[in-house]
């Protein structure tokens, strides 16, 4: 979604908007409306930017956002490819 390149799912990290919030799913099987990020820093920011919220159906809050970015801290910076 941050930069719309296609991989599987398996590869990519999901978001799910859940009852108790936005947050990172690992297992990518709780239940809720899901969006999927790739594992670099730099798709993260742009979804932060407005795409994940749309691809969510939802506004993030503050608490959203600091549970987003403290996860986005421990991604690569930039990609390889």
């Amino acid at each position: 979604m941050g930069c719309r390149e296609i991989l599987p799912k398996r590869q990519m990290v999901r978001i799910v908007r859940a009852a108790d919030g936005v947050r990172v799913d690992p297992s990518g099987k709780l239940a809720g409306r899901g969006a999927y990020l790739h594992d670099k820093r730099e798709c993260w920011v742009r979804g932060m930017r407005g795409a994940l919220a749309h691809a969510l159906k939802t506004e993030l809050t503050a608490e959203d956002r600091v549970r987003l970015e403290e996860f986005m801290k421990a991604l690569p910076a930039e990609s390889n490819g």
